[in-house]
């Protein structure tokens, strides 16, 4: 199956995805901050550029895309019909070097927690109130 845009508007969209203050992550500071946590956002000097970092609990929380960091056996994740080989490998990569940043951030005592755009799509409250949890644990 052919793209239904021409390149440079299959460009132009592409280009317009935003990498941060996404909506799953502005849900989830709302949230924290509502609920008295203070917080870093995207910070730099810790692998993975953590979306939020709660450095009182040793806490950091990435708020993961389903597509974007293939997010296995949910409906949000499906695999591109165009150049295909070249999206799986992306997001293999992607996938791998997440495995590799949770990895040396549980090896130096941060709690890693992960939230995917569908958990916040569907039981938003039930996943917010098991983050507090999770922060607290």
């Amino acid at each position: 199956m052919t793209d239904v845009h021409d390149n440079k508007t299959r460009s132009f969209n592409m280009s317009m995805i935003k990498g941060k203050d996404t909506k799953p992550e502005i849900i989830v500071r709302k949230f924290l901050f509502k609920n008295g946590y203070r917080f870093k956002l995207n910070y730099s000097k810790l692998p993975g550029k953590p979306d939020i970092v709660l450095p009182k609990y040793n806490t950091i929380i990435f708020i993961n895309g389903c597509f974007w960091h293939g997010h296995e056996g949910c409906k949000y994740f499906v695999v591109p019909k165009t150049r295909t080989e070249w999206w799986l490998d992306k997001i293999k990569k992607t996938k791998e070097r997440d495995q590799n940043n949770y990895k040396i951030l549980n090896e130096t005592n941060w709690n890693a927690i992960v939230i995917w755009e569908c958990e916040l799509k569907h039981n938003v409250e039930n996943r917010l109130e098991k983050l507090i949890s999770d922060i607290e644990e």
